[in-house]
């Protein structure tokens, strides 16, 4: 499984676009990512003693489920990186400059699936993931998957943890240094069905 993904004081996630394969029929139920109830958040090691913690704030997606195909499931995520926030406004400024997630040049972050596997408890989902231009493919173990009926609309809510390089994303190698390599992402997300 490949678990490389990501970078700086971080710097990221994913779009959850799950769409339906519209050249066969389908049973399968689409939902958009719903911002209020999910998140994306990161923690990146400081000179190897302690942690920076961090958060997008603006991520959209979409994904779709086919219960009975679950193959053709699909799952998509955008998140725009000038949204990073580790709650000091003068790191986000400098995480936004070139030699880190340079957000004019790069201003989204996203996951498109590529395959999608049932597992016990949710989904193995490979697909490709691209920060800072370029592009990987990764492996998301995302669990859960119960549809919840609340107030009259339906809801699925999934979770993952990974762990990136940013060295894998072509970042400024002579940044890595006194924020580490490798940063961990959490995703939770929370669809509301269309």
């Amino acid at each position: 499984m490949t678990r490389s993904l990501f970078a700086s004081g971080l710097a990221f996630v994913l779009a959850a676009s799950f769409s339906v394969n519209t050249t066969t029929c389908s049973a399968a139920d689409e939902y958009d990512y719903d911002l209020v109830h999910s998140s994306v958040s990161f923690k990146a090691r400081h000179l190897d003693i302690s942690w920076i913690h961090g958060r997008f704030n603006e991520v959209s997606g979409k994904f779709s489920l086919d219960r009975e195909s679950p193959s053709q499931s699909t799952f998509a995520l955008t998140i725009k990186a000038d949204s990073v926030d580790t709650a000091n406004a003068a790191r986000d400024e400098h995480l936004r400059q070139p030699d880190y997630f340079d957000t004019k040049q790069f201003p989204t972050i996203t996951f498109k699936s590529t395959s999608v596997k049932p597992i016990e408890g949710g989904y193995e989902v490979k697909g490709d993931f691209t920060m800072h231009g370029t592009t990987n493919e990764i492996t998301l173990v995302l669990m859960g998957g119960k549809e919840h009926d609340f107030k009259g609309t339906k809801r699925v809510a999934f979770s993952t943890e990974l762990s990136l390089k940013r060295s894998d994303y072509g970042f400024d190698k002579n940044a890595i240094g006194p924020i580490g390599d490798k940063a961990l992402i959490m995703i939770d997300c929370e669809g509301v069905k269309k």
